[in-house]
């Protein structure tokens, strides 16, 4: 039997200003609308597909504000203007930023859209009706597929298409906070009637090996460069972890047993720290697996399988992904037909399945669960439905969650040692090995010291002020940093700095004022 897995990671940065609870970035909300629910709710029609879906709390979080009014969206609060009363200065900013989304596979497909997407192109004055309309689409387009055809007054809004009213308006922002309500009782219940597993990351999405000391980086690549100061706080490792499995404890009811490092970065020291958590299993790259056997061929009779570690605080079970297949996903199908991509798809599990004959052997699909989709037609329900029809259809295949596979599977084969890395070329140098990130850990570690400092000291240190250097920790602002080049990136990990002195009380370093990147 081909068993295959699918897991799904959820993730956004954290945007909020912690001191003003303010955003300018929906992207929240709009992947709320677009991505999380309709990934679990496409299932009902293919009740023996089974997936696991990766929630980062962080961003778990972030969905709770939105619900309970808790954040100040600058998209949000323009949409829900009048039209007749804005600004010229908001009317520029609807014009610059309400077509934030992708062109050829969204924007092109609904007529009223694209004619303002060309008016607005052309440098054609817009007049009250264009800027509510607009509104309306940026915010209509953003909702998936799914719910505007599943709920009747998002049907008619698209049926209506253009002369939209305010109470057009308010009945679509409506009907997205419910979207956005739903998430999480939706994913519960079906991880409770056993379709999916739930799993998580650690709370803010942190490199944990990088947390533990940035040295790790020459462990994966001999060449990196690192960065002046060290950075090196085992303990936040294990707050990140502790922080991730009590939120999920207390929105699910019961104990996460799989974990999404994140970035699927891993190393030996960090594994204590998330079996002393609980968690039963991670998942992690393929190139982690061929480097910690010191293969230097792919052998999928090695990938095809679970493997485990053992420690003296116990055992924990590791799959790995198949990067290619999950890759083509990700980053390939999206050009291609539904019908050709989920052809292809099937031709490479029937290989799979010949090459091992009568054997089982597990198949993980393992990738962004958020953004791939706004690159397929139709957000990917097209591949996706067709997909999972032959996937039911097919006698040889059966889908599982990695706990299901484990309550039946023995894991018998043993890593002596995990190498470090990510699922990133198997390193770091995404997060670091650059002047830029480098620059960034430095401030990071300056910012740090000041924290271990007051505790040495026993001066009082506010959760908030926690909370905001673990929000630093997290691994976005590294990704982007040198590579940002319109800066969004550059200035949110200065923001978050700046409000982490003050929430210490200490003098805000100059060079917060400049960005980072050139």
């Amino acid at each position: 039997m081909l068993y295959l897995a699918f897991i799904f990671h959820m993730h956004q940065p954290y945007y909020k200003n912690l001191l003003t609870d303010r955003t300018d970035f929906p992207w929240v909300r709009l992947h709320g609308t677009k991505d999380y629910l309709d990934m679990v709710k496409i299932l009902e029609n293919f009740p023996n597909i089974h997936q696991t879906i990766n929630l980062v709390p962080s961003l778990v979080e972030q969905i709770d504000d939105y619900i309970n009014g808790k954040v100040k969206d600058k998209f949000l609060e323009l949409s829900y203007k009048p039209a007749a009363t804005l600004t010229q200065e908001e009317k520029d900013f609807i014009r610059n930023n309400f077509f934030m989304i992708n062109k050829d596979k969204v924007i092109c497909f609904h007529p009223r859209y694209y004619q303002l997407w060309l008016a607005r192109e052309q440098g054609k004055d817009f007049h009250t009706q264009d800027y509510l309309d607009l509104q309306v689409w940026f915010n209509l387009a953003w909702v998936d597929p799914y719910f505007r055809n599943n709920y009747p007054q998002l049907r008619a809004l698209v049926k209506k298409a253009r002369f939209f009213n305010e109470e057009d308006k308010h009945i679509l922002l409506r009907t997205t906070n419910e979207i956005l309500e739903d998430i999480i009782p939706v994913y519960t219940k079906m991880q409770q009637n056993g379709q999916i597993e739930i799993t998580v990351s650690p709370y803010y999405h942190p490199i944990l090996p990088l947390l533990y000391n940035v040295r790790i980086a020459k462990e994966a690549n001999p060449r990196s460069t690192l960065p002046v100061a060290l950075f090196n706080y085992p303990e936040d490792v294990k707050a990140q972890i502790e922080l991730a499995t009590k939120l999920y404890q207390e929105k699910f009811g019961t104990k996460a047993k799989g974990m999404w490092p994140s970035e699927q970065a891993v190393s030996e020291h960090i594994l204590p720290f998330i079996i002393q958590a609980g968690i039963n299993w991670i998942v992690a790259d393929e190139g982690i697996l061929f480097r910690s056997l010191k293969k230097k061929h792919r052998d999928t009779r090695l990938l095809y399988q679970v493997h485990k570690i053992k420690h003296k605080d116990g055992q924990l079970n590791i799959v790995f992904r198949d990067r290619n297949l999950s890759d083509l996903i990700g980053f390939v199908y999206p050009n291609w037909n539904a019908q050709d991509a989920v052809n292809d798809f099937m031709h490479h599990l029937e290989n799979i399945y010949l090459a091992f004959g009568n054997q089982d052997v597990l198949v993980t699909i393992a990738m962004d669960g958020e953004n791939a989709w706004e690159y397929y037609t139709n957000d990917g329900h097209d591949f996706l439905e067709n997909l999972y029809n032959r996937i039911e259809n097919t006698r040889y295949i059966k889908t599982v969650t990695i706990s299901e596979y484990l309550a039946f599977k023995e894991v018998t084969s043993v890593i002596p040692r995990l190498s470090a890395g990510s699922w990133i070329y198997s390193e770091f140098s995404k997060w670091i090995n650059n002047p830029y990130k480098n620059k960034g850990w430095d401030y990071l570690t300056v910012a740090r010291r000041n924290l271990q400092e007051m505790q040495e000291q026993n001066k009082p240190i506010t959760d908030l002020a926690w909370k905001q250097m673990y929000i630093l920790e997290g691994s976005d602002w590294f990704w982007w940093l040198g590579e940002d080049y319109p800066g969004y990136f550059d200035r949110l990990f200065r923001m978050h700095l700046t409000n982490f002195y003050a929430l210490i009380d200490k003098e805000i370093p100059e060079y917060l004022n400049r960005p980072i990147s050139p």
